[in-house]
């Protein structure tokens, strides 16, 4: 066996086409290709998916059923395989407690820091609180007394404090000390009697150590110093069931304050948790924000999640509220200047932990995301930002012999941050691991050590292995002819300039006094009936103005004229030059297997009308509704026109089997009967929309639907392929021909955010042929873009800036792609300059 390489043989997972394909461990490889060429299906599909399957296969059936189940990957045989994790752009969490910091595991180690280095300062009056020895115990018991005017008091033992357990054992072991009483969750006990706690709740409960008279001061003092001995540390002093409040107070040999008796609980992590009771808000429960739809401000935290004592501890000068506000970049500044004021015992207690957060911190800046704060929500986080932050997580574990899978690491981030996340990967394959990257950026590319190619095009078209070797080896003009990436990479094909830009003055859309996120006040106009770019460095406020600002105020206007307040932005102007807005991403057409292109874009109507138009279709009366495999009558029955069966196999994988009466074609037999040019409505249904033009060639109805699909360089697709198979480009690009197939109203507003994700060089001309036709029949579009072929093809750009997070938020510069280059302010404009030459 060779062990210096992974063997792929007879890989066949979607569109891949039976291919041998031989990776090098541990370098850096690139998957190219154009989007749908098979990129996907051979990295995550076939290569991760069957090393993770084996590595669960290896465990016991009791931890599988917990894992979830795989089903082999469709391919002969892989030699070679590592371990394998994939980081890809999902985004990482909905949970409304997950942040930034707790994701990356930085919180968990700041609160171990808070917990073993804080200093600890009153919530009542901001005094520091030093240990109270057992002296000034009785010291405070008897002033308390005196205010009270009370003769006894009792003093308690806290064993247990919010921990779950039947504590049978315990309590039987006091009564044998000679203990005759406890306090159980408020309420007081006899130790001879038979005490039944619920061994799954939780409970509070006090020993009563002693009733003493407040002035027999040595039994105070020895009820005092058991009390402390018995709870580690802790002791309640009970002046009785009076009606005046203050009728008992806690003190501790650890934190409370002399001056106004508060004291606090232990200083443990779990107290600044906002995820756990100990620490979190009473009010909010730890999430900083009520209501029904979390849409206001928590009045007791006002947004920090914890409780006071929480806050009351500091390191450094800050409390942990205030050192997660911070960004990473900050946050390292603060962790490095603290660690510099460390004494060698600090250093003895907490330098691990100290080291463990820079250096979280530091792999955080490496993957350019410096301007994020640790206690951002992850629902927030672009798809990108989260792949870059499991990145950095990744580095910082230090695993070797791994193979790590990445679709396309470079999204979302500007050409400047692209080279240190190349040193980043280039540093995870240094650690002995093997990655393997889905990318289409051409700095990737070209840094990488082995590069494979798919294609030659897409879908159906696809699913080869163009040429594979050594980049250096293989990107030359020999290979131009055989590989379109290599031809782009070379220069010989290239993504012309436009030949003329719309100059001409248009309506505006005029935004004044942008809030939203750290977006500076701005006002900017944009004009309407163009092809307008948002650039800037990531976390600069592009998504911030296109979300938040534009489509939310622009959505409600629709919806609510006359009567709207604006939210985060002080007004918009222009609105009436707009029928309606439409954001276009790469989220999927459809979550199901039932949905399709055909479906999706509305073509299968007029093709099943076709179909119920038919003579063979009149003879037997049937209507519409026959053809479709969603309702009864015409589909299959046994498997409700799926066209499969799912069969659940318990501790093994659920397995996917074709309908045994239709055999996957959906519908009944009488249904395909009907027959035009010798095919049925399924055999139809597996056409690809380049054959299908064909097929219907003269019904007008339903080929220029077909034509338009073919237009936006999807002719390779079929029909009725599985909405599931879809890759994020082609989603795309499906949405865009549905807006083009429909009666175009000629005044909307298109956003894009990062349209060419996932696109190859010639996906990204095709994608800017088509929003181009949309802008000439009047519509506008707004596009969000790194990628600098895209943004020489603009009319107007506005670039915000000049860096990310509280740095940004401004617009640097607007006007042509000529004049954002000419821009000396402009980071984007020096390298655009290149792309205009």
């Amino acid at each position: 066996m060779n062990e210096d390489k992974i063997i792929i043989k007879g890989a066949r997972v979607h569109n891949l086409k039976n291919i041998n394909l031989e990776i090098p461990h541990n370098q850096l490889v690139v998957f190219t290709g154009l989007s749908g060429s098979g990129k996907s299906s051979l990295a995550f599909d076939t290569i991760f998916a069957e090393g993770q399957r084996r590595y669960i296969e290896s465990l016991s059936p009791y931890a599988r059923q917990f894992l979830g189940q795989m089903k082999p990957a469709d391919v002969d045989e892989i030699i070679g395989l590592a371990p394998s994790i994939s980081i890809d752009q999902k985004s990482m969490s909905h949970n409304p407690r997950s942040t930034v910091g707790t994701l990356t595991e930085i919180y968990d180690y700041m609160r171990v820091l808070f917990a073993r280095m804080g200093e600890v300062f009153c919530p009542v009056c901001g005094d520091k609180i030093e240990k109270l020895t057992p002296d000034e115990m009785v010291d405070i018991v008897t002033a308390k007394a005196g205010e009270l005017k009370a003769k006894f008091v009792t003093i308690l033992s806290p064993l247990v404090r919010g921990r779950k357990g039947e504590y049978y054992q315990l309590l039987y072991d006091y009564l044998s000390l000679g203990y005759g009483q406890v306090r159980v969750d408020g309420k007081f006990h006899s130790l001879h009697d038979k005490i039944n706690l619920a061994r799954y709740s939780k409970h509070d409960i006090d020993l009563v150590v002693d009733k003493v008279l407040i002035t027999d001061k040595s039994r105070l003092f020895e009820a005092v110093e058991n009390a402390l001995g018995y709870s580690q540390g802790l002791m309640t002093a009970f002046f009785g069931e009076g009606s005046k409040k203050n009728n008992e107070f806690l003190l501790s040999s650890r934190w409370t304050c002399p001056r106004d008796n508060f004291s606090f609980p232990e200083i443990e992590p779990r107290l600044f948790s906002f995820n756990s009771p100990h620490g979190a808000c009473a009010e909010c429960f730890g999430l900083g924000v009520i209501g029904f739809h979390h849409d206001k401000l928590c009045p007791v935290c006002e947004g920090k999640r914890l409780k006071p004592e929480a806050l009351s501890v500091r390191v450094h000068k800050k409390n942990i509220n205030e050192v997660s506000s911070l960004t990473i970049e900050r946050a390292e500044d603060f962790f490095s200047k603290y660690y510099e004021t460390m004494s060698e015992r600090d250093k003895t207690i907490a330098e691990n932990v100290v080291l463990e957060i820079t250096s979280r911190l530091e792999f955080l800046l490496k993957v350019g995301l410096n301007y994020l704060s640790l206690d951002r929500r992850s629902d927030t986080l672009s798809g990108g930002e989260a792949q870059r932050i499991r990145l950095s997580s990744q580095i910082g574990s230090h695993l070797s012999h791994t193979l790590y899978v990445l679709d396309e690491p470079t999204i979302g981030l500007h050409q400047r941050d692209t080279a240190r996340l190349i040193e980043t990967l280039k540093s995870l394959r240094d650690q002995k691991n093997s990655v393997i990257v889905v990318e289409h950026d051409e700095q990737t590319i070209l840094e990488s050590d082995y590069l494979v190619d798919l294609g030659p095009k897409a879908g159906v078209h696809g699913g080869e292995i163009v040429i594979a070797g050594p980049t250096k080896e293989i990107v030359k003009k020999s290979n131009a002819d055989k590989s379109l990436t290599i031809s782009y990479l070379i220069g010989q094909s290239k993504i012309e300039l436009p030949k003329n830009r719309r100059k001409k003055t248009t309506e505006k859309l005029k935004i004044i006094g942008a809030t939203a996120n750290n977006l500076k006040n701005i006002q900017v106009e944009i004009p309407l009936r163009k092809l307008v770019g948002i650039s800037g460095v990531s976390g600069s406020g592009k998504s911030s103005f296109l979300y938040d600002v534009l489509y939310k105020n622009l959505s409600a206007i629709r919806n609510n004229p006359g009567r709207y307040k604006f939210s985060k932005v002080s007004s918009i102007l222009g609105s009436e030059y707009l029928s309606k807005v439409v954001v276009i991403d790469q989220s999927p057409i459809g979550r199901t297997p039932r949905s399709n292109p055909a479906t999706y874009t509305g073509i299968f109507t007029p093709i099943r009308d076709f179909f119920a138009a038919l003579p063979a279709s009149r003879e037997r009366g049937y209507t519409l509704s026959r053809f479709s495999f969603n309702r009864r009558g015409g589909r299959c029955d046994a498997c409700d026109g799926s066209g499969y069966k799912l069969i659940e196999m318990h501790f093994l994988p659920a397995v996917f089997v074709e309908c045994d009466v239709c055999h996957g074609k959906r519908f009944n037999r009488e249904t395909l009967q009907v027959k035009h040019k010798a095919k049925n409505i399924a055999e139809v249904l597996t056409l690809t929309i380049d054959e299908a033009v064909k097929y219907f060639d003269g019904n007008y109805l339903i080929t220029d639907k077909l034509k338009v699909l073919q237009e936006v360089g999807l002719g390779y697709l079929q029909l009725g392929q599985s909405a599931t198979t879809l890759s994020g480009g082609e989603a795309q690009r499906i949405k865009l021909a549905r807006e083009l197939t429909h009666s175009l109203g000629k005044r909307t507003l298109y956003l894009l955010d990062e349209p060419t994700v996932g696109l190859h060089y010639r996906d990204v001309e095709m994608l800017l042929e088509v929003l181009n036709k949309l802008v000439n029949k009047g519509n506008s579009v707004l596009i969000i873009e790194h990628n600098l072929h895209v943004i020489k093809s603009m009319d107007y750009v506005i670039d915000l800036g000049p860096e990310g997070g509280e740095r940004g938020g401004r617009v640097v510069a607007k006007g042509t792609p000529e004049d954002i280059a000419d821009n000396e302010n402009s980071v984007t404009g020096q390298y655009l300059k290149q792309m205009l030459k």
